[in-house]
């Protein structure tokens, strides 16, 4: 379940150019996204459940957004949940709307049976979904090895060589399994190897990359080959604050985070605390952060900056999406952000929260 819900906020957190020069393939939409084989035309969850009155609710809530998909009531320590899925994936049964009561399943088109206590709700005994199961098998792989996933945890390069190999031992061993997605997740959260990265997604069945998690890492593959690892940022200049113009050149012998960002951009205000956090903790370490906003409005921007204490170089040339720097490197939704070595050099893409906490970790001993 832990592996489940840090996976939650990977889609959807990000806000997206609602017009771009490249248009995106449109392969979301496409009916042919539905696994070739099920098992049944539907699903059917027979639960089986102590302590609960007569008419309390069971409802199976979207695990991405957490609104309510289906719901039904239990009568006589029993409950039948019905239902068709397009693709196999992560949902929320949470018991008499109190959000402490849950467990996360993966379902797909099965009879699942689902055996618990109001104590043990979290520990529920789901069995009849291959999806569930391969999902159970996942996490006991990855058991001995979750310090690394978690946030704050001190980098420890062992374990994290051995979750690197597991997960894709894992891969190769599961190409058509809809777990499989959520292993190469893993793997692009504590690996910087955008090459087998690529290689993994390859790895799984045409069938698993049409999945949404799938489409989820043909992203993260395409934006990797746009300034890849290992390149050199090629040089800019924008205008700071004060009107000063500011080359990324001139922070050359530093870790610099090249950070997209808008005063207007809600998920880039929920990351700001966490670049604030790193930079207060590396800037004595030869680390600093340069902002690129993509506002149009200065005084929204000079607000946000003092509200969220970006104690750090700002640039704009306060033309929103049109911003000529984010044009240059193709950004196309925000936040996003490149972390540079003393020579320029790409040495990490999109680091968030933990993932920027263990990097420079690993960089500025």
């Amino acid at each position: 379940m832990f592996l489940a819900l840090l996976m939650l906020p990977l889609v959807g957190t990000a806000q997206v150019k609602s017009k771009t020069p490249v248009k995106p393939k449109k392969t979301v939409a496409k009916p042919a996204a539905k696994p070739a084989a099920l098992p049944h035309d539907g699903y059917i969850i027979n639960g089986e459940v102590t302590g609960f009155a007569d008419g309390s609710y069971v409802s199976l809530l979207n695990a991405q957004t957490g609104a309510p998909e289906n719901e039904t009531v239990i009568k006589g320590n029993k409950f039948t949940l019905k239902g068709k899925m397009d693709n196999p994936d992560f949902k929320i049964l949470l018991f008499n709307r109190q959000r402490e009561l849950y467990t996360t399943v993966f379902l797909d088109n099965s009879n699942v049976k689902f055996v618990a206590g109001k104590e043990t709700i979290a520990t529920a005994k789901i069995t009849g979904s291959p999806a569930h199961t391969d999902f159970e098998t996942f996490n006991k792989t990855l058991e001995p090895y979750q310090q690394v996933f978690i946030d704050g945890s001190p980098y420890d390069s062992a374990a994290t060589a051995q979750a690197v190999k597991l997960l894709g031992e894992y891969v190769r061993a599961h190409p058509n399994s809809p777990i499989t997605p959520l292993a190469v997740i893993r793997y692009n959260q504590v690996a910087d190897d955008g090459v087998e990265l690529g290689n993994l997604y390859n790895a799984l069945s045409p069938q698993v990359r049409a999945t949404p998690m799938g489409q989820y890492i043909g992203q993260l593959v395409a934006e990797g080959a746009k300034n890849p690892v290992g390149s050199v940022l090629a040089d800019f200049s924008q205008a700071d604050t004060a009107g000063n113009q500011v080359a990324l050149s001139s922070l050359r012998g530093r870790y610099v985070l090249v950070d997209f960002w808008a005063s207007w951009c809600g998920p880039c205000r929920q990351e700001n605390p966490n670049l604030v956090a790193a930079f207060e903790k590396y800037k004595a370490k030869n680390f600093t952060v340069l902002g690129v906003s993509l506002d149009k409005a200065k005084p929204a921007w000079l607000d946000a900056i003092k509200m969220d204490n970006l104690n750090w170089t700002q640039v704009s040339d306060l033309q929103g999406w049109a911003n000529a720097v984010a044009a240059k490197f193709e950004i196309y939704n925000i936040p996003q952000n490149f972390l540079l070595d003393p020579e320029g050099k790409i040495v990490g893409k999109n680091l968030r929260g933990a993932a920027l906490e263990r990097k420079l970790a690993r960089l500025l001993k």
